[in-house]
């Protein structure tokens, strides 16, 4: 541990803050994780991206960071708020480094089989202009639930390392392979060369029981989620080998992007596991 950091104009201090604007993250391939779960998911699962840690006193006390493979810092309340992008955080801030995954690991130009690390179809969700950072980051977690092997975030879409879709991710960030920055052309692609089935979560398409009733899901499978206001295009949907759509049964007048982004996942992963 570090002496205490007290001055909130500190150029350190700044220089964390700073992260929370896009175009800084994309000169310095850094961002900033945020809160005690977080961080534990960053220090478990990939270390050697941690940079910096900053806990205050209270936090440092209370949570249980001694195994964290950089030096941390002790800093007090005031550097914390002006460091974090939440209003309330927790008393915990770290900078990771960037890691995007390759969209060539993702679907490789190789055919590989079309099996996961865990042996059952592959399972890839395809984010195209989803500019919500709580629905990406939410998706992003729906999906490292759903045992998916990667999440392709489109170059239209929200910087995945934007701090509410970290927050949002709630650690999955650091589970699941993340690709970043292809077209959705190149990314459909690339699947169906693989020969994995395409499909489109739309309100034109067919009723998800149905599509699963057909087989469709059995199989290695890409789900593409558009835009939360306009959905995806009618090029978009002429990419994909079906449009689907999860049925409301109830007097909603339409469902969330990420909750139904977790339904298709999880009718997917259901599929798998009991064929």
């Amino acid at each position: 541990m570090s002496d205490l950091l007290e001055n909130p104009r500190a150029g350190r201090v700044k220089a964390v803050a700073a992260l929370a604007k896009k175009d800084v993250r994309a000169e310095t391939g850094l961002f900033l994780l945020e809160g005690p779960q977080a961080v534990r998911e960053a220090i478990e699962y990939r270390p050697e991206l941690l940079r910096e840690l900053y806990v205050t006193p209270t936090a440092a006390a209370r949570y249980a960071l001694d195994d964290a493979p950089v030096d941390t810092w002790f800093v007090t309340e005031q550097v914390l708020d002006a460091m974090a992008d939440t209003v309330t955080p927790q008393g915990v801030v770290a900078v990771c480094q960037q890691f995007p995954t390759s969209v060539k690991d993702v679907f490789p130009n190789t055919p590989v089989g079309h099996e996961g690390p865990d042996g059952l179809p592959g399972l890839v969700a395809i984010l195209e202009q989803v500019r919500d950072p709580g629905n990406a980051g939410t998706i992003i977690r729906a999906a490292d639930s759903a045992g998916a092997d990667a999440v392709v975030l489109t170059g239209r879409t929200v910087d995945p390392y934007n701090p509410k879709v970290v927050r949002s991710t709630t650690g999955s960030l650091f589970h699941v392979p993340v690709s970043v920055g292809v077209a959705l052309e190149d990314a459909v692609g690339r699947a169906k060369a693989l020969g994995y089935t395409v499909l489109a979560a739309d309100v034109s398409g067919d009723d998800l029981p149905e599509v699963r009733a057909d087989g469709m899901l059995d199989g290695p499978t890409a789900w593409v989620f558009g835009n939360e206001a306009r959905g995806l295009t009618d090029e978009d949907l002429a990419l994909v080998d079906r449009a689907v759509k999860v049925p409301i049964y109830g007097q909603a007048e339409s469902m969330n992007l990420a909750t139904a982004a977790s339904v298709c996942l999880y009718e997917s992963a259901f599929a798998h596991r009991t064929r």
